[in-house]
């Protein structure tokens, strides 16, 4: 349903909603300032950059968002992906890049694709964002020791090697001021949950810093005065040969916005026992990162730290999240001159602190004890997002649970003769064949498990271990809920091969989803529709028909597979 969260609520807003609203609005523009600035600073862009990001993606994700409670704004998730973008192609190529993502994720989003998105898998997710986490925290080593290095190489290993170098430039004034700050963070959110500690250790390293006159870098010495403007960016010189390069990263920042967001939606509705509109979030999302681009912000999404906060003081619609935007505004607007006085070793204390945060280690601790496969996903998209690029690691990592994925399922179906099989278990089952009289000149194999390409060469090895060809083969489906084009392809030319070759194929338990996509493909025509039966009584019986043989039960001759068996009942039960 493509319509916002803000159109249902106004319908029943009052004055006592509002109030509610306007407080934790407030507050959370407060607290989004200093994460603002930080996440622009670490993506290597100038503080204001974050700030527009923050008011222009924040007002749209919550104006158009199908979540009540979803603030949006730049996150920790884009800090390296940023980095990189603005490393190659420049502050306007970022700018273009955001543009394109924005413009897909609107896509996505109208063509309902906010279910896929939440079915990427767990490892994955844990994978690259563990590594951002990392990633994060090695871009604020030289502020958080006021390290002297004039030029931090971009590579991972690299950068280490210059910090273990470089480490006896270490300024005491700048790392008591991230060590307290980062300590007071942590004990404050034991006493107040309501304010995070960052935006108190801002404050207080800003004016600790600014009495005592510390020798620190701050805002101001680094990039000036901060001043916000919103002009609309120049796109004229834009080319399309430019746009094929950069479609690769703004495909990466629409995959992640759109995780990000959808996760943080995902938990709101936990903690408000609400149910989000992912289509429609997804489509605000890519009018939050339109905006962002056309003002000269950066990328932006939901932000799950803001969105908790929203509600833990007692935001209950989108007009809190519009309020915020505007609060930045304001704060920017008649305080902004004061941001220059921030010591940048107090934000990378909050950074390092969001860092641990967004490492959900003792999620990836617990993964490393899941199967082997899910370790390897997990570690391969950890370390191409550290050593490498997050694009690459996205990339890989959705590559390999896609094949994992194959093999698991291929490894679920299974395919067997079992005409002269019997094992004692199948007497609870009363269709085992074991408890049916096969004919002479019958084999019946049964499918086990979705039928698709996974499972197609297990299929030819046991069609392959049959020595002669019998008279009559059964395809026994009660156990396949699904098939694909490939299984479909595979049924055909056995069917044809087996007719050549004066072999009958009766297809037997045919489920709803199988049926209608043999109806669809045409197949009934191939094996004809007396070939198809419910159960394996009448199939049996089918064959005793072909071969002469006298019937001995009471099942009628080629049932025909009723179409109402798309309700879901197993034909063959």
């Amino acid at each position: 349903m493509l319509i916002p969260k803000l159109y249902n609520t106004l319908q029943t807003y009052n004055k006592e909603t509002f109030l509610q609203d306007l407080a934790a609005g407030f507050i959370v523009g407060i607290v989004a300032l200093p994460l603002a600035i930080a996440f622009a600073i670490a993506s290597g862009v100038s503080p204001e950059k974050g700030i527009i990001t923050a008011i222009i993606a924040g007002f749209c994700v919550s104006a158009f968002g199908g979540s009540k409670v979803q603030i949006g704004g730049p996150t920790g998730a884009f800090v390296i992906i940023v980095f990189g973008i603005v490393q190659q192609y420049g502050l306007a190529g970022l700018t273009f890049a955001t543009l394109i993502a924005g413009v897909l994720l609107i896509i996505m989003g109208l063509v309902k694709l906010g279910a896929v998105i939440k079915f990427i898998p767990h490892p994955v997710i844990v994978g690259f964002t563990s590594g951002i986490a990392l990633t994060i925290f090695t871009t604020q080593i030289k502020d958080f020791f006021g390290l002297n290095i004039a030029n931090v190489p971009s590579a991972f290993i690299d950068k280490w090697i210059v910090f273990a170098q470089n480490i006896g430039s270490l300024n005491w004034y700048a790392f008591g001021l991230s060590a307290g700050s980062v300590l007071l963070i942590v004990i404050w959110q034991k006493f107040n949950k309501k304010i995070p500690g960052s935006l108190i250790a801002l404050i207080a390293g800003t004016i600790i810093s600014t009495v005592l006159n510390f020798p620190v870098e701050t805002i101001g010495t680094k990039f000036g005065q901060i001043s916000i403007s919103f002009q609309l960016t120049d796109f004229s010189n834009f080319t399309f040969a430019q746009a094929k390069d950069l479609i690769q990263p703004a495909i990466t920042i629409a995959i992640l916005a759109a995780i990000e967001a959808l996760l943080s939606a995902v938990v709101a509705d936990g903690m408000i026992g609400d149910k989000h509109r992912s289509n429609m979030e997804l489509v605000a999302q890519g009018i939050g990162n339109i905006g962002s681009a056309l003002f000269g912000g950066i990328p932006a999404t939901g932000a799950i730290a803001r969105t908790a906060t929203n509600i833990k003081n007692g935001g209950k619609t989108p007009v809190a999240g519009i309020i915020h935007a505007f609060t930045l505004l304001l704060i920017m607007l008649f305080l902004g001159q004061y941001a220059a006085l921030i010591p940048l070793s107090v934000l990378a204390a909050i950074l390092v602190v969001v860092a641990y945060n967004m490492s959900e280690w003792r999620g990836f601790v617990r993964l490393l004890k899941s199967p082997k496969s899910d370790v390897a996903v997990l570690l391969i998209t950890f370390f191409l997002t550290v050593i490498f690029d997050l694009t690459i690691a996205i990339e890989v990592g959705m590559i390999l649970a896609v094949f994992l994925f194959m093999h698991q399922m291929s490894i679920v179906s299974n395919v067997g003769v079992i005409t002269r099989e019997f094992n004692e278990e199948e007497t609870f089952d009363p269709d085992a064949i074991g408890l049916k009289e096969v004919p002479k000149g019958v084999e019946v194999f049964e499918i086990n498990g979705p039928f698709f390409f996974g499972a197609v060469d297990k299929f030819n090895e046991a069609i392959d271990r049959v020595a002669k060809r019998p008279k009559i083969l059964i395809i026994r489906m009660r156990n396949v809920p699904a098939i694909d084009s490939t299984g479909l392809n595979l049924l055909r030319k056995l069917c044809i091969d087996n007719r050549n070759h004066g072999t009958t194929l009766i297809l037997s338990g045919v489920h709803s989803q199988p049926y209608i996509a043999i109806e669809k493909a045409e197949l009934t025509d191939v094996f004809g529709i007396e070939n198809i039966h419910p159960h394996i009584d009448s199939a049996l019986n089918r064959a005793r028909e072909i071969l002469g043989v006298v019937e001995n039960t009471n099942t009628k001759l080629g049932d025909k597979v009723i179409i109402e068996n798309q309700k879901g009942e197993d034909l063959d039960e």
